[in-house]
């Protein structure tokens, strides 16, 4: 497992997921990433940072889930 920094940009409530712009590479942002849902929807902001853990392949962006969110 690997885990990354980035950047929370946009959460969907309806399907749990969200936009994550990776910690060191503008270009690259993972788009439909699966949300914890432990996490509060209500903490799930624009702009926050969070971590994203990815299972086995961290290229493979399906197989990204934010795990935490930090201010």
């Amino acid at each position: 497992m690997e885990l990354r920094r980035g950047t929370l940009k946009e959460f969907y409530s309806s399907s749990f997921t969200a936009d994550v712009q990776l910690d060191g590479s503008v270009p690259t942002w993972l788009t439909g990433a699966r949300v914890s849902r432990a996490i509060p929807s209500s903490e799930l902001l624009a702009g926050r940072s969070c971590i994203v853990a990815f299972a086995s392949d961290p290229s493979d962006p399906t197989e990204a889930v934010v795990i935490a969110i930090y201010t």
